[in-house]
């Protein structure tokens, strides 16, 4: 079964990834697109946080990559998809999403909404907070992947800030060597 994760991913967080992995070991195929708001004003173009993603997610063997204008349930329908997947993380967004699922009901009833509790590590985390933190010189990398790290960087900072040691710290170590020494300036 096809499952469509839907969302603007401004810039994909390690709350994003969680749900994709997650719903990756529930169903056959997980396709994440990439919703064109023109109500927003994103950090990174659709084409640039495509290439996030897919670099996120080179470990995952049924993910596609994709981008739609319009409604989500007719994106879903265009691709003969029966499931949207959506992540909640507090109560807010719960009785946003069941709003929307309804909504969406009444549009299709071919298509299904299952939600997916965010793991509590990345509860509290969001695309709005990460560019918050980011544009005041804080630390991102324990709320991004690694492999975006150096985008965001090149939007905020001249500097990236010492890395946050995790349990992959060596990775991060080697990330945070590969900026250029231009990009550092």
């Amino acid at each position: 079964m096809l499952a469509i994760y839907p969302g603007s991913f401004d810039p994909i967080t390690l709350g994003h990834l969680d749900v994709i992995e997650r719903g990756c070991r529930l169903f056959e195929k997980v396709v994440v697109a990439v919703l064109r708001n023109p109500n927003k004003a994103p950090l990174f173009t659709v084409a640039e946080r495509m290439e996030q993603i897919r670099r996120a997610t080179t470990h995952l063997t049924n993910v596609e990559v994709d981008s739609f204008d319009g409604l989500t349930v007719t994106y879903a329908k265009m691709r003969q998809a029966k499931v949207l997947l959506r992540g909640l993380r507090v109560l807010s967004d719960f009785e946003m999403e069941l709003q929307m699922a309804h909504t969406n009901k009444t549009l299709s009833d071919d298509v299904e909404t299952i939600f997916l509790a965010t793991s509590n590590e990345h509860s509290f985390l969001s695309s709005s907070l990460v560019k918050e933190i980011a544009k005041f010189g804080g630390p991102i990398d324990h709320l991004v992947p690694p492999s975006v790290l150096p985008d965001i960087y090149r939007c905020y900072a001249k500097t990236p800030p010492e890395p946050v040691l995790t349990t992959d710290s060596t990775q991060l170590l080697e990330l945070h060597k590969t900026v250029s020494p231009r990009e550092k300036v």
